[in-house]
């Protein structure tokens, strides 16, 4: 009986360094996993922002052609008008 009760103490203290063993590795793999979806997080919003930009360069572009059309065909309506 008293071998028993000593297995039984040895085997719930053995489980319990096992737990806290694995809270610690939980805790480790949940920074890491955190850590790592930051970084992912910064990359993917610099990507963003730089297809922002480009975005932005290409439609101010499209802006002064269109601008520029729009002047020349003002331009041809004057010389049309004064024939």
């Amino acid at each position: 009986m008293k071998k028993t009760i000593l297995a039984a103490a040895c085997m719930l203290i053995a489980m319990a360094s096992c737990q806290d063993k694995t809270k610690d590795k939980i805790k480790d793999a949940k920074e890491a996993v955190g850590a790592e979806v930051e970084q992912k997080i910064d990359t993917v919003s610099k990507k963003v922002d730089t297809a922002i930009d480009s975005t932005q360069s290409k439609t101010a572009k499209i802006l002064e052609k269109g601008a520029e059309k729009m002047d020349k065909a003002a331009e041809q309506l004057k010389e049309a008008s004064k024939k």
